[in-house]
Order: C-alpha cells, then sequence, then structure tokens
C-alpha cells in the first residue's frame, strides 16, 4: 500500500460510512418474488413495539437475527430479513389520555427514534419493506381477512364474561386484573356478560397439537409450554343427578322454598380426567358463573353476595390457584353415578372455572390438593382410594398433603386391585354401561376473544343494522379507517361516543346503522405480518406466490414471554390463511430461537427511589450518587425494565463505544439462551478487542499486498510456523460456521479471539517462508468471519486489505465483506501434519512418538522399541503382543 494504516480506528466516522454505503448500494434488498433457481432464507425477530426507546434487549435479539440473516447470505441464500412495528395498542392511547396527545403522533414520534436506533446499529434489514400495524394499508387487509375468516366459518359473535373496569370502560385481559384490580384505574373488576367476537381456534385444537410433531427446530421448552396450553386430556364426562337436601341447612339457605320441579330430573355434568377416583368422592363444586349458580343465586342473597366476591378474583387461572378455596354450600346433594343409595354436597366454589370442562368437579381430596385443602376448610369427610408402592391398606391415610402419585385402587369396589391406567379404563366402561357417562377428549384450549373496547386498535369491520342484523363491510369499502378527531376526556371508548364516526348505512337495506365500535386485539395484528412482509405493497393481504415461495420462516427470534400467546395464534392464523386461500402453508416458523434477558444491576438512593446506572458512581462494592455524593445502596441484578431505572440506552453505548462493539459484547458474554448481564467491564473488554482486530489486520495490510494471497502453492507449502497458521485459519473456518449452525455465537465469538492472537503471535516473525501468505490470508478470513457480528468493522478491515482506504473508496457491490461467499476450508489444511502417539506397555503410559499421521505400523513400532525411555521397561520382558489404535496408541503386551 503507499500509506501506512493507522493502528486505531474511529468507530464513528467508519460506522457511519459503511452504513451509507449498504443504503446506497440497496444491498439487502429483495424481490417479493425470490430468483429462479436461488435458494431462500427468511429472518425474522419478533415485532417491536413501539415504545420509544430501543433497549439492549431489543439490541440482542436483533443481533442475534442480523448474525443469522448476514451468514446465511455469505452461504449464496437471497435472505428476507424485513422490520416493522406492532403500532396499535392501550400504552398509545394511555399516552393520549396522560400527555394530550394523539394516539399517531406518539406512535410515530416513536417509530423514527427506534428506527433511527437500529440503523446506527447496522443491521441488514430489507427497510423498503417497513409497515406500521396502524397504517390503513396493514390494517385494510387485516380487515379482509377477517371478512374472509367470517366466511369460512372460523369467526362467531356471542356473549361471554369478562373482566370489566368500571372506571376505564374497557374489558380487561386477565393479566390486567391485580388483587381483583384494574391494573391501570385500581378499581374492583366486575365480571360482566358481554357480546364479543371470537376466532374460533379450538376447530383447529388437535391439528395445532400434532403440528408441535413438525417443529424440531423448536425449542423443547416452547413446545411443552404449547401443548400444556392446548391441552388434550382423556377424560369422561359423568353425570350426578340432583337430589333435594332437606336438612336444615337447607332451610337456612332458603332453598326449603323451592319448588320441587326447581331440580327433578335434573344433573349436574362433570368432566374428569380422574374417573378411577371416583370412590373418594368428597363433594361436588360448581363455578360461580354456572348456570344452576345463577338460578339459585336469585332467590339466595348470601349466594349472590358469594358470587360478587368471587367474581372480584379475575378469571385467570393464576390469580385463582393463589387465592384462599372458598365455596358456598347450596343445600342440594347429587348422587354418586356408582353408588345410587349416596349423595354428597353441591357447593359452589371459588376456583371452579365456568370455562374449562363444563364449569363443574368432583372434589377427591386424597387425591388432588387444592380439593384436600377445602375438604379441611369445611370439614368434609373423605376416604383414600390410590394406594402407594410399598403402602399397606389398613394403616395408609393421607395427612397434610394429597398424594398425587401412581399406584393400586383401594377403598373402590370394583377398581380395588387395579393399577391407575386400568382402573381409568374400567371406570369408562362401567359409566358408559349404566348410561351415567361417556368417554370424551377434552382441550384446555378456549375459542380468542378478540374485542377490546378501546379507540387505538384496527376497527372490526362490522355495521350493526337494527333490520338485517350483523352485516359484514363490503371488501370495497375497505378499509374501514380510524377518525383523528377523537378527544380522551371521557372513560371509554372514544368511538363510541364520537359524534359521527359509528353511524352510518347499512349496505344491504341501505337503512341507518352503527358501526362496531370494538377493536382488534393486537395480537390480531402480529399473528400474521410475517405473510405480510413477503409482498408488503399487494393489494390482497399477501401474494400468494411469494408468501408460498417465502414461508415458512427459516429463523424466527424472539423472547420466550411470547411462548404461548403469539406464537400459538401465529400458528392458528397460518391455518385460517390457508383455509381461506391466501397460503399454501400450516406452520409459520420452521425454526424458533428465544433468547435470554439482558440484566443489570439495580441502585436506589437513601430516598428509595430508584435510580439510572449513569447517576451511579461505582467504587469498588460501593457507589454514590453522581450528583449528590450521598450513598447509593446496590440491588439485585434483573432484567432492565422502565419502572426500576435499570435500563442501559443503546444510543449511549453506540456514542461512546460503536455500534459494532454493543454487538459484539451481547454475543460474546454468555449463550445466548441464557440471560446476560450488562456491565461496564465487559463492554469495555470488547471495545478494547475491537480495536485491538483492526491493529492486528492493519499492520496485516500495512506489510502484505493482495498478490501474496494469489500465489498459486500446494496447501502446505510454506515454514512450519506458517503451515501451523494456514492450518489455525482453516480450522477456525470450521469451528465459527459450526458454532453459527448451532446458534451458539458465543463459541464462534472465542474461536475469533484464538485467531485473532495466532495472527498476532505471527507478526513476530513474518520473514518466515510462506508467513506473509498465511498472514493474508488469516486476516481476510477474520474479515469475513466477523463480518455477521460486527460488519462494519469487517467492511473497513476488508476494504484495508483489499488497498483502499474507506475514506475515499468507491465501492462497488462486489468490493464489500457483505457480498463474499462464506469462507471454505481446505481439507488438507485440516489433516494434522504431526501426531503423538502414545507407547503403553501393559497399559501404561512409557513414551510418546510425535510422528506423520498415518505412519506405517512397522516403522512406528520399531521406534517405539528404540525410544531409550520404552526399551528400559522392556529389557528382560518378551513381547507377547503389539497392539496398535491408528494415530493413537501403540500397546505392548509382555511376559517375563
Amino acid at each position: 500500500m503507499s500509506e501506512t494504516l493507522p493502528l486505531s480506528y474511529d468507530f464513528r466516522k467508519i460506522e457511519t460510512l459503511w452504513q451509507k454505503a449498504w443504503e446506497s448500494s440497496s444491498l439487502f434488498q429483495v424481490s417479493d418474488i425470490p430468483t429462479e433457481g436461488r435458494k431462500t432464507y427468511y429472518v425474522l425477530e419478533m415485532f417491536p413495539y413501539p415504545s420509544g426507546q430501543l433497549h439492549m434487549g431489543h439490541v440482542r435479539n436483533y443481533t442475534l437475527g442480523d448474525v443469522v440473516a448476514r451468514y446465511k447470505r455469505a452461504q449464496g441464500f437471497e435472505v428476507l430479513h424485513p422490520m416493522g412495528w406492532d403500532a396499535f395498542g392501550l400504552p398509545a392511547e394511555n399516552a393520549a389520555r396522560e400527555r394530550g396527545t394523539h394516539p399517531e403522533k406518539w406512535t410515530w414520534n416513536n417509530i423514527a427514534t427506534m428506527r433511527g436506533t437500529l440503523k446506527q446499529l447496522g443491521f441488514s434489514l430489507n427497510w423498503e419493506r417497513e409497515f406500521a400495524t396502524c397504517q390503513p394499508e396493514y390494517y385494510g387487509q387485516q380487515q379482509a381477512l377477517f371478512l374472509d375468516m367470517l366466511d369460512a366459518n372460523l369467526v362467531e359473535r356471542r356473549e361471554s364474561w369478562i373482566n370489566w373496569d368500571p372506571v376505564d370502560h374497557t374489558v380487561l385481559a386477565n393479566e390486567q386484573v391485580i388483587d381483583g384490580k384494574g391494573w391501570r384505574s385500581g378499581a374492583p373488576i366486575e365480571k360482566r356478560k358481554l357480546f364479543q367476537w371470537f376466532f374460533k381456534i379450538t376447530d383447529f385444537a388437535e391439528d395445532l397439537l400434532d403440528g408441535l410433531q413438525k417443529l424440531p427446530r423448536w425449542p423443547e421448552r416452547v413446545l411443552t409450554m404449547q401443548e400444556r396450553w392446548i391441552g388434550r386430556s382423556e377424560g369422561a364426562h359423568v353425570t350426578f343427578p340432583l337430589v333435594k337436601h332437606s336438612g336444615p341447612l337447607a332451610e337456612h339457605s332458603g332453598l326449603a322454598t323451592l319448588p320441587d320441579k326447581a331440580i327433578q330430573d335434573k344433573a349436574i355434568q362433570v368432566f374428569t380426567t380422574r374417573p378411577d377416583t371416583l370412590f373418594g368422592m368428597a363433594f361436588l363444586a360448581i363455578s360461580p358463573d354456572h348456570p344452576l349458580t345463577q338460578a339459585l343465586a336469585a332467590n339466595i342473597p348470601a349466594l349472590a353476595a358469594f358470587v360478587a366476591e368471587c367474581h372480584q378474583l379475575g378469571t385467570s387461572e393464576e390469580a385463582i390457584e393463589k387465592a384462599e378455596k372458598r365455596g358456598y354450600d347450596t343445600g342440594l346433594r347429587v348422587k354418586h353415578p356408582f353408588m345410587p343409595d349416596v349423595s354428597f354436597p353441591v357447593w359452589v366454589a371459588n376456583f371452579v372455572l365456568m370455562d374449562y370442562g363444563t364449569g363443574a368437579v368432583f372434589g377427591c381430596p386424597s387425591g388432588d390438593q387444592r380439593d384436600l385443602d377445602f375438604a379441611r376448610k369445611y370439614r368434609l369427610p373423605f376416604r383414600p382410594v390410590i394406594l402407594p408402592e410399598g403402602e399397606t391398606a389398613a394403616i395408609f391415610q393421607i395427612e397434610e398433603s394429597a398424594y398425587t402419585g401412581l399406584g393400586t385402587l383401594f377403598n373402590s369396589d370394583f377398581l380395588d386391585g387395579l393399577d391407575v391406567k386400568a382402573a381409568k379404563a374400567k371406570a369408562i366402561a362401567e359409566l358408559e354401561k349404566r348410561h351415567v357417562g361417556t368417554k370424551v377428549t377434552n382441550w384446555r384450549l378456549r375459542d380468542w376473544g378478540i374485542s377490546r373496547q378501546r379507540y387505538w386498535g384496527c376497527p372490526i369491520p362490522i355495521i350493526h343494522c337494527p333490520h338485517c342484523g350483523i352485516v359484514p363491510v363490503p371488501k370495497e369499502q375497505l378499509p374501514v379507517t380510524l377518525p383523528e378527531d377523537v378527544t380522551f376526556d371521557q372513560a371509554g371508548n372514544p368511538l363510541d361516543y364520537h359524534p359521527s364516526w359509528k353511524h352510518t348505512t347499512c349496505p344491504r337495506c341501505h337503512s341507518p346503522a352503527t358501526r362496531e365500535t370494538d377493536t382488534f386485539d393486537t395480537f390480531v395484528d402480529s399473528s400474521w405480518y410475517f405473510a405480510r412482509f413477503t409482498a408488503p405493497h399487494a393489494s390482497t393481504p399477501t401474494n400468494p406466490k411469494a408468501a408460498n415461495s417465502w414461508l415458512p420462516v427459516n429463523q424466527y427470534v424472539g423472547g420466550i414471554e411470547h411462548a404461548i400467546l403469539h406464537l400459538l395464534y401465529a400458528r392458528f392464523f397460518t391455518r385460517a390463511m390457508h383455509k381461506t386461500g391466501h397460503l399454501d402453508k400450516d406452520e409459520p416458523f420452521e425454526g424458533l430461537f428465544t433468547q435470554g434477558m439482558v440484566n443489570h444491576e439495580t441502585y436506589k438512593d437513601i430516598h428509595g427511589q430508584w435510580l439510572y446506572p449513569e447517576e451511579v458512581k461505582r467504587t469498588g462494592n460501593n457507589a454514590i450518587h453522581y450528583t449528590t455524593g450521598e450513598p447509593v445502596s446496590i440491588g439485585r441484578v434483573e432484567k432492565m425494565s422502565k419502572s426500576k431505572r435499570n435500563t442501559i440506552a443503546p444510543t449511549a453505548i453506540i456514542e461512546r463505544f460503536g455500534a459494532d462493539t454493543a454487538r459484539w459484547f451481547v454475543l460474546s458474554d454468555s449463550p445466548p439462551e441464557r440471560d446476560m448481564e450488562w456491565t461496564e467491564a465487559g463492554v469495555s473488554s470488547a471495545a478494547r478487542f475491537t480495536q485491538r482486530l483492526y491493529r492486528t489486520v492493519a499492520a496485516v495490510a500495512n506489510s502484505t499486498t493482495k498478490e501474496d494471497y494469489t500465489q498459486d502453492v500446494s496447501p502446505t507449502w510454506g515454514s512450519e510456523k506458517a503451515l501451523a497458521l494456514r492450518q489455525a485459519t482453516h480450522r477456525t473456518i470450521v469451528a465459527v460456521t459450526e458454532a453459527l449452525e448451532e446458534f451458539t455465537m458465543n463459541v464462534a465469538v472465542a474461536r475469533i479471539h484464538e485467531l485473532t492472537s495466532r495472527l498476532a503471535e505471527a507478526e513476530k516473525t513474518p520473514t518466515e517462508e510462506g508467513m506473509a501468505l498465511a498472514r493474508r490470508e488469516a486476516a481476510l478470513t477474520l474479515c469475513l468471519l466477523c463480518a455477521p457480528m460486527i460488519p462494519h468493522l469487517a467492511e473497513e478491515m476488508f476494504s484495508l486489505l483489499n488497498g483502499h482506504s474507506s475514506a475515499t473508496a468507491q465501492s462497488t457491490v462486489t468490493d464489500f465483506a457483505a457480498t463474499q461467499p462464506w469462507p471454505q476450508p481446505d481439507p488438507a489444511l485440516l489433516v494434522a501434519s504431526q501426531v503423538t502417539i502414545a507407547i503403553q506397555i501393559m497399559g501404561k503410559l512409557r513414551g510418546t512418538l510425535t510422528v506423520p499421521p498415518d505412519t506405517d505400523p512397522e516403522t512406528l513400532m520399531q521406534q517405539a522399541e528404540a525410544d531409550p525411555h520404552v526399551a528400559k521397561f522392556l529389557e528382560g520382558k518378551k513381547i507377547v503382543k503389539r497392539i496398535h489404535v491408528p494415530n493413537r496408541i501403540i500397546n505392548f503386551v509382555v511376559a517375563g
């Protein structure tokens, strides 16, 4: 080269330069229809919500995806790697209320901020495909999909129980009910019945479960979580005839005043997965929302009050599981299906869910801890029915804990002596024989309620006509757009009290009608975006040819927190889009990787207020406030969150250390599926390495030329040290390739560290025969191997090795490191030039030989016997047998 290169680099200058060069060359754009004959690869990170600032969890997520995208592009794939925004949602509406702004303005401002940070990080994204779900061009196609699904009988509207916030006037998801109160308003929630729109996801329950077997590249724990959520269970529906109790309790409860016809010929149906334990029954419990409960509560004020208390728990299984188990004795009893002369009390219990099974359970305290706690609380007698192995029936008792394991049946009449599996089968057969039960398959999965009473969401394209009823909006009238002139000075959904938006005309009879004011659950928006990315400007929801060419997504990357609902809904949508003709696929994501969280220490000042890391000065194990000098308490290392202020802004890291340093650190600290801790020392170490790598490669560029790498020589040409460096280079190619294929990016980082050290060491002997070739080959290989991880620095080093200065380079596409093919190892350089053979006598190590691989066995034996140290142990011994393990061991069996 004509000039000596500096041995440090200005990351602020070169990162901006290479980002502009990539953009001006349209380097990462692809067509909707892939090039014929090219291999395709679709990489996607989970949709970001535009909250205002990227956090380091985003950086880790998108860096992992970008490594895959760049690596696959280098391998010759045509890569689709898009980006967009999950832009609807309640946070924007809350911001509008709290800050006096419009949700749309708040959202687009946040998108601009986050987009800028993403571009600073140098991700190889197809920016021309960018869209936000709040754009009519997107949600209008979503409305068209909804109408197609409605025509395919995958949508229905029905009355259902919901959590209602009486202050915010909206439905709350189970997760938004905290201690019986609305998460935002703090008001006690109410259980109400409202008409809601549902996607009939249960129509695909069995297919969704079976499909999990076709996803070998999904994490096992995600598959398990999905399987449990879908919840296929084999059991029986059991009929328990009602009988009226005439004792004092019935008189007290008011049941004595009910006419006999209220319960005559009535029965309660129960679904159970354990019909083998029916002889252990102690009570029957029904949900507070069971029709029988509602009928009784209409006449019994005390029961009505109890139901109202139950409704304050919310509807989530977690909330119900944590609550104290409480019940109300109705005074009714039911006959036992196997013992017609025996009856058991019917209780309304706060732990029974109406939307699972039939809303009724029979309690078997000996085999279920919840039932045991309930029976103990209300002093209900019971008997054990499963005898653990090694226990004696005459003395076995249930004490503080229910027994949930296997064993044999006892105290169970005709089931005695059977194991659990056999007892289940026999119990079901007997139920069917007596016409009091049937074998059934039940599913935990429930239909997906998609109605939300808020403004900032996709309008549901339905019109309510007083004459025609429910009328779909004609497709030619789509999109149904949101009005911009809304106010948030009242509680509830602004669409309900907008002066004109909801008033329209029925498209069938042309009478005055009203629009549906509920908007879609935002999970709908993110359940099909991966398909829209394949043709984001299509005039229909998908271009089927494009979608079928690119899908399924080859590698999906995102957090474990979306392991159930988002992934399940996306799997449902793919099947629904197949049924409605928009796709020929059933699964959306071929491979899934769930990255770990990014954690940081937490800090509090003397007043107990959370502090940001930049407000804290660490001195050893202590900390003080930068401004006040007051002591700061150091808390636990926890997931970065705005609420605890333990966040690190990527922009601050980029400004101080550069984007490549941020990328290198999130890849190098730990396996990507594990949580990682963000530390100042770790980031500084990553920054030092990037500078060291640049210095090492720049030194090679200063002392070699392109011709040093183009010599026509044999793979093993050169001095021993040159050959060793070339072998290390080609072994690193293999190791990094394997690491990236296995998603162990931290291992790839470690191997690149090692080769950098080898190359730096080789600078001490630059005149060795073949060393110029070996050094330049190693430097070029390092550029290409690290290009998916630290792309700006890789481009800079690649440019320098090709005789350019990045400040003046007029690069074409072929000049980019990003367009170079992935390095291929030379098999001749992967074979060791020397191997060490262990020499044993009677299995004990007595010496070693260093020889070329595959040396003739006879030669090895002669050299081994001639070795002075080995000969000493063979002296006076007769060699009975010579054993040779190629390239590893020689063992002499001796006698005497």
